[in-house]
């Protein structure tokens, strides 16, 4: 037969198979008697431990007489269970304690037993060695920290992180977290706003005529009520009912009831089929424009006087922001316009308006400032050991070799077809057509974010003569035929209507883990300006009690209007350029905002979220 177990080559009966396994069995029995003579029959083999739930403790194979584990043994009462493995011991720190290990303890308990009568159990000077080991060591690793692993996954309160710096101070005099309480500024408009929040929106449903009437007013006078901190019942507040009514009021020009005249660039389709008794008529549109020509006047005599602080020009083309001095950190009045065409350019160049383009002009900085750093420190010594050998020889950068280059261009010069001797097999390109190449980068701008224009000073009063003369102004043909750009402006004005942002509220249920849980929304639509966006959280802050999400959608043209307004060598000299801003007609926290210098650049804010009364924001 084979010399492994269960395998008989002459087909022997089963009772003879088991007979053979029994007698191998006892004589293996027999043979490690001598060995380990004192062993209890509980351990069949040696780093076996009985009725234990875990792995063995050596690497040894499962034979034939090897135990298997009980599978009703309680985790806790093993040695490897989280409440008694605080901390991984080693040989050391086991010898030092007079403690062996799990194996080696239990077989000197038994064949030392008739000695030690009055000796303290193993699991005694376990536990003991446990409580010195916790008072004396001072430093954790990750896996000896049972927080990590007992934490409840499902708990809603932050546990404080032990994942410290060795020589940083210990956890409990760590500074808390800042508490961000205001977003930078977004001048872009927006289409619709949706804030969501655990706790509902009820205090902005079915608003009450005299609620309705005391938000109108405080709107129009430019009052402005003090919430409190906390709100407890929001709905019985009519401090709070009236000051939604408010946040939701601005002004506009032209006011037609049967269209919606923003947003106005590619919004053709929603003008189409619709009544525009004024398409055919030329008197009926001079009328038209010289009633807007006195509106935009009259909110620029405001802007100046500091009396109304923006307001923004929506054509079908383009969409300008006129600021007041002050705002964004500038020092004078400012008009952003975007997006623009060369043609546009052309003409504010031909009516005298100095402008300038700053995501342009930052991009030529950012590549000059990585052509300069290209160069090595090798290879500038090399040049300038060149020039030493070479008195005649003159060191040129790559701005002066482009210079050049472009003189060349200028002139014509086509000096290297004849080094090659190919000048009269290529036709050269005549003037116009060198002309075309050099102006194709300028006309890659169109209607592209880069094409934004800004007008600073004395040029904002020419810019709007020019708009007001602008034939280009109002469309000529198309849906939008004869219409004059939409006012909106947040202070009233000559010719404005008074208009209010459409809000509704909706509860749905969302699904969390295992159930479903109530989440309340407020939706805001509407041409949302930036105080606007300003006053209705500063009105939620409160209302719910320091915790709400807002969804932000941006008009895309608009989006570059974040753009700094000046440098940032001048941001520190305008301390004082917002005092005369008191009486534009909005609050005082929403002039601080407005007041600040623009950090978004060309870009927008997304999302805002507010927790605990602390503000983050995604662009």
């Amino acid at each position: 037969m084979s010399e492994q177990a269960g395998y008989s080559p002459s087909f022997k009966r089963p009772s003879d198979i088991l007979r053979m396994r029994r007698k191998r069995a006892r004589s293996e029995g027999v043979g490690s008697g001598g060995r380990s003579s004192a062993a209890s029959p509980g351990l069949s083999a040696a780093g076996v431990r009985p009725f234990s739930p875990g792995p063995l403790l050596s690497a040894q194979s499962r034979s034939g007489g090897v135990k298997r584990r009980n599978p009703f043994a309680s985790i806790e009462n093993t040695y490897n269970s989280p409440k008694k493995r605080p901390a991984v011991w080693s040989d050391g720190d086991v010898d030092s304690l007079g403690c062996k290990p799990v194996v080696e303890a239990e077989s000197e308990n038994r064949t030392q037993e008739p000695d030690r009568g009055d000796a303290p159990k193993f699991t005694e000077l376990l536990l003991q060695a446990d409580k010195e080991d916790a008072t004396h060591r001072k430093h954790h690793s990750i896996s000896e920290d049972d927080s990590l692993f007992e934490e409840d996954l499902f708990d809603d309160k932050p546990t404080p992180s032990i994942l410290t710096s060795p020589q940083g101070p210990p956890p409990s005099e760590t500074a808390p977290p800042a508490v961000c309480v205001e977003y930078p500024a977004d001048w872009s408009l927006k289409t619709r706003l949706l804030f969501t929040s655990p706790l509902p929106f009820s205090w902005a449903e079915h608003l009450k005529a005299q609620e309705e009437a005391q938000g109108l007013t405080q709107y129009c006078r430019a009052t402005h009520a003090n919430l409190p901190q906390h709100i407890q019942e929001p709905r019985c507040s009519s401090e709070l009912r009236c000051g939604f009514q408010q946040c939701l009021l601005y002004w506009q020009h032209p006011s037609l009831p049967w269209l919606s005249l923003f947003p106005r660039i590619g919004a053709e389709r929603k003008f189409s089929g619709k009544s525009a008794p004024w398409a055919q008529d030329e008197v009926l549109q001079q009328s038209l424009m010289s009633e807007w020509s006195v509106s935009i006047t009259s909110l620029y005599s405001m802007l100046k006087a500091k009396l109304c602080p923006y307001f923004y020009l929506c054509s079908y083309q383009f969409t300008v922001l006129f600021r007041a001095a002050g705002l964004s950190g500038s020092k004078g009045i400012t008009a952003v316009l975007s997006p623009t065409t060369r043609g546009l350019r052309e003409a504010m160049r031909a009516e005298g308006i100095e402008f300038t383009l700053p995501l342009l002009e930052e991009k030529r900085k950012s590549k000059d400032q990585g052509s300069t750093q290209h160069h090595t420190e090798e290879e500038e010594q090399q040049l300038t050991d060149q020039c030493d050998m070479e008195p005649h020889c003159c060191c040129r950068t790559n701005n002066h070799k482009e210079e050049e280059d472009d003189d060349d261009d200028e002139d014509g010069g086509f000096s290297w077809l004849k080094e090659m001797g190919v000048q009269d097999k290529i036709k050269k390109p005549d003037s116009i057509s060198i002309k075309l190449r050099k102006e194709h980068s300028e006309v890659r701008l169109d209607h592209r974010p880069e094409s934004v224009v800004l007008v600073e000073g004395s040029n904002t009063f020419t810019l709007l003569n020019f708009l007001i003369n602008c034939k280009s102004l109002v469309a000529a043909t198309g849906s939008q035929a004869g219409l004059p750009p939409t006012l909106l402006a947040p202070t009233a004005f000559r010719g404005a209507t008074l208009h209010t942002l459409k809000a509704r509220t909706v509860n749905v249920k969302t699904q969390v883990r295992a159930g479903y849980q109530d989440v309340y929304s407020l939706e805001i639509t509407g041409p949302v300006m930036p105080h606007a966006l300003h006053s209705l959280t500063q009105l939620l802050r409160p209302a719910q009690r320091g915790g709400f999400s807002t969804g932000l959608y941006t008009h895309e043209p608009t989006t570059v209007f974040n753009i700094p307004a000046c440098s940032p060598t001048e941001q520190h000299k305008q301390d004082g350029a917002a005092q005369g801003l008191a009486g534009c007609g909005l609050h005082p926290s929403t002039v601080s905002q407005l007041v600040q210098p623009s950090t978004l650049g060309k870009a927008a804010l997304r999302q805002l979220h507010m927790k605990d009364y602390s503000y983050t924001w995604r662009s």
